[in-house]
């Protein structure tokens, strides 16, 4: 099906939708064009990425962190 096809389709089944099917493409495009995380949870991932690579903090190896877990 054509780009053209399918914006006629979906221009079709929203000039039909009752309030219902609409609230659910809402929804839909919402989700799409949000960010998956707020802005502040990147800030703070760049700055504790940033003090890692100057190493400020405390890093472990995937053999540390798993030994960790396994001794709880």
């Amino acid at each position: 099906m054509s780009t053209s096809e399918l914006r006629e389709n979906i221009h079709l089944l929203v000039e039909k939708a009752d309030r219902g099917l609409l609230m659910q493409i809402h929804d839909i495009i919402q989700l799409s064009t949000e960010p998956t995380a707020p802005e502040w949870f990147y800030e703070e991932l760049q700055q504790r990425r940033n003090k890692h690579l100057k190493g400020q903090s405390k890093s472990y190896s995937w053999e540390q962190v798993r030994t960790s877990i396994n001794d709880l």
